[in-house]
């Protein structure tokens, strides 16, 4: 069975790595999501968050987060490894934790292809 914990290494944090992500990244995105993601070299995903104040006060963007992150929590073992990952909600009407279930993997598989594309093209 997966490990379901969402451990420290797993987080984008310092401000290079994020840097690093904005510019190699490859973008897809959705209704609710902008996923940008590159690779990172490792046996494991690691997720940052990019949350902009106009989608609400300090309280709705925080919500915004944990959302995001349950929902990466409860589907990280069906995804590809070796990314790193900036989500960046857009502004919608939040989305429930069943539809970012299946909206996250779908978004994250489309871009490792994107990725992998690029590198066979090199």
């Amino acid at each position: 069975m997966p490990s379901f914990r969402f451990r420290k290494h797993e987080h984008l944090r310092r401000e290079a790595d994020f840097r690093r992500v904005y510019q190699r990244h490859r973008s897809v995105s959705d209704r609710w999501l902008i996923v940008y993601a590159c690779e990172n070299g490792q046996p494991y995903l690691r997720l940052g968050f990019s949350v902009s104040r106009e989608l609400g006060g300090a309280k709705q963007r925080n919500r915004l987060r944990r959302l995001y992150r349950e929902a990466f929590r409860l589907t990280r073992h069906t995804m590809p490894v070796g990314l790193d990952l900036v989500l960046i909600p857009r502004r919608a009407e939040p989305p429930s934790l069943a539809e970012l279930k299946q909206s996250l993997p779908r978004l994250v598989h489309q871009a490792a292809r994107k990725l992998e594309r690029e590198a066979n093209k090199s």
